[in-house]
């Protein structure tokens, strides 16, 4: 598989961090790359911002239109005839980002997995049944695809992973219930999982980027002797 296009971005020299965050539906590796100057980091350890782009593809739910997706969507319910294959392509391109951060030196506890939307659900699939130990990962307005079959996929390295999962209450696209169905089945299952809910449609919210900050701070703390 080709390697995914990425931009990257450090917080400062030689990071032992890793954030890889997957944008949503329609977007490009561009759309998150300023929220990393919002973040209050100070306490992490250097971190490296790597920012993927999907790989363009016709979208059965918008009538064809070719956009840069994850998966294919094929109704507005998100969970109707769910695209496994692409959903496990896009895993084990994120995967191969993953392996290759940790050719970088970077070790796969110091590594954070983050989406917003499709690339929430990609974030949680990918990082949930990952073989190695990863430091948190961030769910933002998204939800666990394929959780019927989810049990099947996760491994056992990751039961612990802290997980961030952060919605609006007003989301129109991905619909708070698709979250909190996510959530609860993530809890069913055992996974310790941090829900916050902001005022806001699908979108990030200033209180978000906060706790988000402080989220990182947690999982990524700069450990001083």
């Amino acid at each position: 598989m080709t390697r995914l296009p990425t931009i990257e971005l450090e917080s400062s020299p030689n990071p032992c961090a890793a954030v890889i965050w997957l944008h949503g539906l329609g977007a490009d590796g561009n759309d998150f790359v300023p929220i990393v100057s919002e973040l209050d980091l100070a306490g992490c350890m250097p971190i490296r911002f790597i920012f993927p782009s999907a790989p363009s593809m016709p979208i059965t739910w918008n009538s064809g239109y070719v956009m840069p997706a994850w998966y294919d969507i094929s109704g507005s319910d998100l969970v109707s005839k769910q695209d496994a294959q692409g959903i496990a392509n896009s895993a084990q391109a994120i995967g191969e980002l993953i392996e290759e951060q940790h050719k970088k030196g970077i070790e796969y506890q110091n590594i954070v997995l983050a989406g917003f939307s499709q690339g929430c659900a990609m974030a949680l699939h990918t990082g949930l049944s990952f073989p190695h130990k990863l430091a948190g990962i961030m769910a933002l307005s998204g939800y666990l695809p394929l959780s019927d079959t989810f049990a099947s996929i996760a491994h056992k390295v990751n039961q612990t992973t802290p997980i961030f999962m952060a919605h609006g209450t007003q989301d129109p696209v991905v619909v708070i219930k698709r979250g909190e169905d996510s959530r609860d089945l993530l809890k069913a299952c055992g996974y310790t999982v941090d829900w916050r809910t902001y005022p806001m449609q699908h979108s990030v919210h200033p209180d978000e980027i906060s706790d988000i900050s402080e989220f990182l701070k947690k999982v990524l703390a700069l450990n001083v002797a």
